[in-house]
């Protein structure tokens, strides 16, 4: 019967039992605060969140966003200083009316005429950056050269207000603008307009993110956003958050049996339920200070992790039984961070810096003499075995980039598969052996440089390389998916996505 456990919960989650939550005026509505209508409206707008599949309800009238004054129904709350928002959505219901949008909206006021910047998406796919400079004026438009791109984020940044957007496994395309001004706090959420003053127009929003990002002044390993373990369907790109917290949590593995995720914070391991949305610390002696290089045996019985010991200054790797005990070391030498384990338990791969450089190493699980299998200069990290052991996937920057490659279990027959800009980390195999998930920083990031708190894609392709596409948006970086967080069934990944608290 356990097996079915998470299933039924994905059941809910996934709307096939909808639970839609409706409020008054001016009560909470998911993570937003109050609805209303802004202008003149013949029928009042709605709006309702389902607290399992996370996704949002919207269905209003109003005669257009547009002009000098505007009518439409408004999800909101309110929000001070940066802040990236960020959601996907469709239209359930067919429409004669092309012009009928939906979005984000930054406003200063709920006045109908009040300075606002929008990221509108429109019935008929046109795609663009709306705002209107002063009360009053008329409204100004930007458009993006793509259409029915439905995943749509817009970010603040001091005066620069920035619009991204997509067709969902693309990656973003942008526009922005900076000569709208608001006041510091201001009015931040969803709409819909029906673009006809007598009909309703419905929208569903998935994948709502609300983010306050890292500030200029955070000295990064000292000083850390809040967290949030989230589940991603890989079939669909659907997105729920199963844990959060303030702290730093990171690099969630998947359980052999499915039913609870592994993973750290402050240097220690937990272990969260699915079914209870509970976390409970795992005992490791006297291994107190672990990072997110953790990775659960093939056969489930056993977790090897990366620990910094009271004597050293350096990361070890170490076995522990699944739930707990007392660790037994691998590696005497150090630094050395755990990436993988053989599918027939019998070794441990994982990168670590001898002689001045990071290389990729592998040992017998119970100690003994390890083996170097990269020589190429540079930074080569994140090995991991195919399941069905005939191959090693790492990534390496010998290429200019950090890009993702392969090779035999013992260092032979290296093979690039990734051929882009992006630096590119952490390959994870499904478990069926058929898709690799990894994690994508943009350009600007330096190559060999995996840092927290940035914008970053989860995308995947076929274990054989091919066209990468974007399975989710996120921000994150360091911690969000740096160990195996396949589920069993090869269905889903778990991931770490960051915010500060607002």
């Amino acid at each position: 019967m356990k097996k079915y456990v998470f299933y039924a919960i994905y059941w809910c989650i996934s709307g096939l039992f909808p639970v839609w939550s409706t409020a008054q005026l001016h009560e909470n509505i998911g993570v937003f605060t109050s609805q209303v209508d802004v202008g003149t409206v013949a029928i009042a707008g709605q709006a309702a969140y389902n607290p399992f599949s996370q996704t949002y309800w919207m269905k209003g009238v109003g005669g257009n966003i547009w002009d000098r004054t505007d009518a439409f129904h408004y999800l909101y709350t309110r929000l001070s200083g940066n802040f990236i928002v960020q959601a996907e959505l469709y239209w359930p219901e067919p429409s004669t009316t092309p012009h009928r949008k939906a979005g984000w909206m930054i406003r200063g006021s709920l006045d109908p005429d009040a300075v606002h910047v929008s990221a509108v998406a429109h019935g008929n796919g046109l795609i663009a950056l709306q705002y209107r400079a002063h009360p009053g004026d008329i409204t100004s438009e930007q458009q993006l050269p793509i259409d029915s791109a439905w995943v749509l984020q817009l970010e603040r940044q001091g005066n620069r207000y920035i619009f991204s957007a997509a067709r969902f496994g693309d990656t973003l395309k942008q526009i922005e603008v900076d000569t709208v001004h608001l006041p510091d706090t201001v009015y931040v959420g969803l709409f819909v307009c029906a673009h006809q003053p007598d009909r309703t127009e419905s929208v569903i929003f998935r994948n709502v993110r609300i983010i306050r990002p890292a500030p200029p002044t955070l000295v990064p390993y000292r000083d850390y956003l809040g967290s949030h373990i989230e589940i991603l369907d890989v079939h669909n790109g659907h997105r729920w958050i199963v844990y959060s917290d303030a702290g730093s949590l990171q690099a969630p593995n998947w359980t052999r049996d499915g039913q609870s995720l592994i993973f750290n914070k402050d240097g220690r391991l937990y272990q969260l339920s699915l079914l209870t949305h509970q976390a409970s610390l795992i005992a490791t002696g006297q291994a107190i200070e672990n990072n997110n290089d953790h990775v659960i045996s093939f056969d489930g019985k056993w977790l090897g992790i990366s620990n910094t010991p009271m004597d050293s200054s350096s990361s070890h790797i170490y076995v522990v039984p699944l739930h707990g005990g007392e660790p037994r070391l691998v590696t005497p030498q150090g630094p050395s961070y755990l990436h993988g384990w053989s599918p027939d338990g019998k070794y441990l791969v994982y990168t670590a810096q001898r002689n001045g450089d990071f290389d990729i190493y592998r040992i017998p699980v119970q100690g003994g003499k390890e083996e170097r299998l990269t020589y190429t200069p540079g930074l080569d990290d994140g090995p991991e075995y195919s399941p069905d052991g005939a191959y090693i996937y790492f990534n390496s920057v010998r290429s200019g980039h950090m890009q993702l490659w392969r090779m035999r279990p013992d260092g032979s027959s290296s093979e690039q598969l990734t051929h882009d800009t992006f630096q590119n980390w952490f390959p994870h195999i499904s478990p069926d052996g058929k898709w690799i998930v990894f994690l994508s920083y943009l350009p600007d990031v330096r190559a060999d440089d995996h840092p927290f708190y940035k914008k970053v894609y989860i995308r995947i392709m076929p274990v054989d390389g091919g066209n990468p596409r974007v399975l989710a948006y996120v921000y994150g970086g360091q911690g969000t998916i740096n160990t195996p967080s396949w589920s069993p069934d090869s269905r889903f990944i778990a991931f770490v996505s960051n915010s500060g608290t607002w």
